[in-house]
């Protein structure tokens, strides 16, 4: 299902013979204009066409397809190309228009793997910053196969890419919000903690992240779920993407204690453990390797201070705040860029003559003064 590409040698020749300034200006003959705008139009993919091509395709059943000599791997093609078409958010939207989304959704339940996995992420770029066509998965049943391939499949790049797709689905959508909680969402998200594959596990962590962020509340419900025990694993974790979202975890579970200093946890001193650690950590990083750890500098600090009430040893070992990060960056652009008028302002000299320079008293006429 390849697409052949544009006549792009035809067009260069065509418009080097008449740009290449050995022909003089001259308009366009009738026939030139003709085979122009033929070569181009022939070229010219009609996306929505091709879009009803694909959601034909998709409607039928995978047998028929098989013995058609259409493979898995040409429906991932296919899939492919789609995504590149929807993320154009008036065709995102338009998918459901043309009866696309519907036998997208239920690529997510193929005998395939790696179509379950490229239908989520086909729908992830669908939903992604797109209410509208959130609204429309979710009225057509969408969570129920995502939540399904996330929580159980046997494939983890399935569930990796499910878990994806319901990250943008519930993004800024109170309902899609609501959906997953009811649907025991969070303990899927412990799970997915537990998981090896380091991708499974900073997806689940930017998503707990941003659920708490949308409600404080649910910071009682993963800690009754034993969230805090797994991201003080994970802030051990040799990949620092995890341990910098666990620490971040974890710096609003530490908030949330500070807020009500009534509670406590039993958990305390295995933080400060952890804490202390990577401490350690950080102090025996190379110059390079702190360079890239800043956030995680700051994170440190930050958990330290809300369990011990004073800086962490980052600041006293001057590790905070490494030289030159806070200094922006040089200006080597403004002196070639300069604005047009601040540019004539700055040459402009309306008085050539030195500021130094003593000026002559101007002649004055009329009677002299008054003796």
């Amino acid at each position: 299902m390849a697409r052949e590409g544009p006549n792009w040698e035809g067009l260069l020749k065509w418009s080097l013979f008449h740009a290449d300034g050995t022909n003089s200006s001259r308009n366009l003959s009738e026939e030139d204009r003709r085979w122009f705008m033929e070569a181009m139009q022939g070229q010219t993919i009609d996306v929505i066409k091709r879009m009803k091509e694909i959601t034909l395709v998709m409607k039928t059943p995978e047998q028929v397809l098989e013995s058609q000599g259409v493979t898995a791997q040409d429906v991932e093609d296919m899939l492919d190309e789609l995504q590149e078409h929807v993320e154009s958010i008036d065709n995102a939207n338009d998918l459901h228009s043309i009866g696309g989304l519907a036998p997208l959704l239920d690529y997510l339940r193929s005998s395939h793997p790696n179509i379950r996995a490229k239908a989520a992420d086909v729908v992830s770029t669908v939903v992604q910053n797109n209410p509208r066509s959130q609204q429309l998965v979710m009225e057509a049943n969408g969570m129920e196969p995502l939540l399904t391939n996330f929580t159980s499949d046997p494939d983890v790049t399935v569930r990796t890419k499910a878990l994806g797709a319901i990250s943008s689905l519930i993004r800024h959508n109170k309902s899609g919000i609501t959906a997953f909680r009811l649907a025991n969402g969070y303990a899927a998200l412990r799970d997915a903690l537990g998981s090896e594959s380091v991708r499974f596990q900073r997806k689940a962590l930017n998503l707990i992240h941003y659920l708490l962020s949308e409600n404080r509340s649910d910071i009682g419900v993963i800690s009754e779920l034993g969230f805090p025990r797994i991201m003080m694993h994970l802030a051990s974790s040799e990949d620092s993407d995890v341990r910098e979202a666990a620490l971040r975890s974890l710096l609003d579970l530490a908030r949330d204690r500070s807020e009500k200093p009534d509670t406590s946890s039993e958990d305390d001193d295995k933080l400060k453990q952890i804490l202390q650690d990577r401490v350690k950590g950080i102090s025996a990083m190379s110059l390079e390797d702190l360079g890239a750890a800043k956030e995680e500098r700051e994170l440190v600090d930050s958990l330290w201070k809300a369990c011990h009430n004073e800086p962490s040893p980052l600041f006293e070992q001057g590790l905070l705040s490494l030289p030159g990060e806070d200094t922006p960056p040089p200006d080597v652009a403004s002196q070639y860029f300069q604005p047009p008028l601040r540019a004539f302002a700055a040459n402009r000299n309306p008085d050539p003559k030195p500021e130094n320079e003593k000026k002559e008293a101007p002649l004055l006429l009329g009677p002299g003064p008054s003796a």
